[in-house]
């Protein structure tokens, strides 16, 4: 067994460029501060039949630097395309994953709306097709149209119904601000009709979500971002939430498209004040170990998840969105830099447990990630 505890991170690469570059050297160095060698890796670099697969590390005055790494014992997975090359190795075998694969977001959403446990805090949502759009148009004063696969806010759509009209507000694939002010159904119909055909991703589907009055600050939307992960003994922990206010007419409250990162308790308390911000927290802390537990049932071991919660101008709590792998910037954007450090450190600290209970299911075996090789 290998002196350190090996913990590979699979990544998109290409040449010396990775995908969030600023986050993994942060995961790198709380891996080597908890004592284990800690690399990136993408699929290019596994070299199955010698057993032997390179890495990168961060150089000390920026930049990568690559070399042959020992077969890692636990792999944390932060590759977000779903490109066939990444799938292949995803399900070839080679390594121990410390989290499963996961579905589209329109798969998620039917699993969450049709559990009993967490159904109630789930919007109506469809996949999209114009004759869909329509009815929900009828039966909803808000609607939000958005990429079944997309991520940072782009391409989503807000339909607002006024009483002499719609106005729509969206952020396109390059971010940037688009708006209209229509006069019937008919002509918001096909607006957004135009939208999907030009903003799709990959050739996904829509969806189309009943909106939410989100407006807890005037003309701007505002939203929660939670952050639960597992922690060194292997529990759902809630690390933190942080509230996002986004830019004035903004369609969303995504930090990429301008928006501001605040504490909870600011905002929350401001509106509602401090007895019923205490109820309206444990409640999305309740959700957040609720849908934890019924995603993990389906697609098996999980390590973190951040989830999107609306706070609605009655208090009412919803659940936006899931995402198997989030970021953390709202905690830095706070500035609750201990915070956004123990989000960083989380997932490290439930790689080694892991190592640690093969080690002790298997004491006298080589636990270095052996399998079966394709």
């Amino acid at each position: 067994m290998p002196a350190k505890k090996v913990i590979g991170i699979l990544t998109w690469r290409e040449g010396m460029r990775f995908a969030e570059p600023g986050y993994l050297r942060r995961l790198v160095a709380a891996g080597r501060k908890l004592g284990a060698d800690v690399f990136l890796f993408s699929h290019q670099d596994v070299f199955a039949r010698g057993r032997k697969i390179r890495g990168f590390v961060p150089k000390a005055n920026g930049g990568w630097e690559s070399g042959w790494h020992p077969w890692p014992q636990i792999v944390i997975d932060r590759y977000r395309r779903r490109v066939p090359a990444y799938m292949k190795l995803r399900h070839s075998g080679l390594f121990d994953f410390a989290n499963s694969p996961f579905s589209k977001k329109w798969r998620v959403t039917q699993l969450l709306a049709s559990d009993e446990r967490v159904q109630q805090w789930i919007p109506a949502t469809s996949v999209y097709s114009p004759e869909r759009f329509k009815a929900m148009l009828k039966r909803y004063p808000i609607l939000y149209v958005k990429p079944g696969n997309g991520t940072g806010g782009r391409g989503i759509a807000k339909v607002v119904a006024r009483a002499n009209g719609y106005e729509i507000s969206g952020r396109d694939k390059r971010y940037g601000q688009r708006t209209a002010s229509l006069r019937t159904a008919e002509q918001a119909g096909s607006w957004v009709k135009r939208w999907v055909r030009d903003e799709s991703i990959q050739g996904g589907n829509f969806l189309v979500q009943q909106g939410l009055d989100l407006g807890l600050v005037p003309r701007r939307v505002t939203d929660v971002r939670l952050l639960i992960q597992k922690d060194g003994k292997g529990e759902w922990r809630v690390t933190g939430c942080g509230a996002r206010v986004g830019k004035s007419g903004s369609a969303t409250s995504n930090l990429h498209g301008g928006g501001k990162a605040v504490p909870f308790h600011v905002l929350v308390a401001k509106r509602f004040g401090e007895e019923q911000a205490g109820t309206i927290l444990r409640e999305c802390h309740q959700m957040a170990h609720q849908v934890a537990r019924v995603l993990e049932e389906r697609f098996g071991r999980m390590m973190e998840f951040g989830l999107d919660i609306g706070v609605d101008v009655d208090g009412k709590v919803w659940l936006i969105e899931v995402n198997p792998k989030p970021g953390r910037e709202v905690f830095r954007q706070m500035g609750e830099l201990a915070l956004y450090e123990e989000a960083i450190r989380r997932p490290v600290q439930f790689a080694l447990h892991l190592i640690e209970e093969k080690a002790k299911q298997n004491p006298s075996k080589d636990l270095s990630g052996e399998r079966s090789v394709i």
